[in-house]
């Protein structure tokens, strides 16, 4: 497998964060979802992310650990972005609901688990997040994502609201490594 490792971007790189919110293959996982959030197109999943909001988005979530975190998710041999994890504060959970996107192209290619993994030593020994969390689709139940998930050491919460729960916490993390 190929060296991966995180990337904080500059604003001006937000443009591949962009690509992938524009992406219908990408953010397929994302579609006919029933929410009013601005930007969102339901058929396709996609997420409208202009230029002139980069400024008050990077502002929001780089350089905030530990109450969030983003970063693209590059490979080491050639500097490709190949998609992007983040995590961020749930105070009225207490945890840190956390996300990985794939860009499609990259899909497929084994390098969401070794993401992932990058992104739990980052949260649980960097930031001292004590819990991380995700939620999928009852319907997903097969997903590779999810399963993904379960490959690192997240374990399964229960289903709430349809949705199956994740969860993972630095002490489980901890005795794994």
């Amino acid at each position: 497998m190929e060296k991966l490792e995180l990337y904080i971007p500059t604003l001006d790189e937000l443009w591949f964060y962009q690509k992938m919110m524009s992406d219908p293959e990408t953010m397929s996982y994302n579609a006919n979802w029933d929410v009013d959030y601005k930007g969102y197109h339901k058929d396709t999943g996609c997420i409208d992310f202009p230029e002139s909001e980069w400024a008050e988005w990077y502002e929001h979530w780089i350089n905030k650990e530990p109450e969030r975190f983003y970063a693209y998710i590059k490979r080491t041999s050639d500097g490709a972005w190949i998609g992007d994890v983040n995590f961020h504060y749930t105070p009225t959970r207490d945890w840190w609901d956390m996300g990985i996107v794939i860009y499609a192209p990259y899909r497929g290619k084994g390098y969401a688990a070794p993401a992932l993994q990058l992104m739990l030593e980052h949260a649980f020994k960097d930031c001292g997040v004590t819990r991380l969390h995700n939620d999928f689709e009852i319907d997903r139940h097969e997903y590779a994502a999810l399963k993904c998930h379960f490959t690192v050491g997240f374990r399964d919460a229960g289903v709430e609201d349809g949705m199956q729960q994740v969860i993972l916490t630095r002490e489980e993390y901890l005795l794994k490594t």
